[in-house]
């Protein structure tokens, strides 16, 4: 059964850090590309950043660029979403996603999300 399980989110002012965590298990961890998607409130879900299976990393705007670094660690079947000089504008529940190749096609996960809110 695959499980996605985030972590480390919460209260943090303007211009503070934070760290998320997303537990994997379920499923080969090393083989995949990993995903972070945020939802602010009233907006559609938007995708972060990702990680290939051998640690090729991108974010996915401008918004975040320079911020935030996604890492991952196979051994712990971990993945990660540094945050640093937050603004309120990234206030969001924060998905770790996976997307995996079975048999009858592609199938995508999703943890339960971890709210972050950036707020003095």
């Amino acid at each position: 059964q695959v499980q996605l399980v985030e972590s480390g989110g919460g209260l943090v002012q303007p211009g503070g850090s934070l760290r998320l965590s997303c537990a994997a298990s379920g499923f080969t961890f090393s083989r995949y590309t990993m995903n972070w998607y945020r939802q602010a409130p009233g907006k559609e879900r938007e995708l972060v950043a990702a990680i290939t299976s051998a640690g090729a990393s991108a974010n996915a705007g401008d918004s975040v660029k320079g911020r935030f670094t996604i890492s991952r660690d196979n051994a712990k079947n971990t993945v990660y979403l540094q945050m640093n000089s937050l603004k309120p504008e990234d206030t969001a529940v924060y998905y770790c996603n996976v997307v995996l190749l079975r048999l009858r096609g592609p199938i995508e996960y999703w943890g339960q999300g971890t709210q972050v809110t950036v707020s003095s």
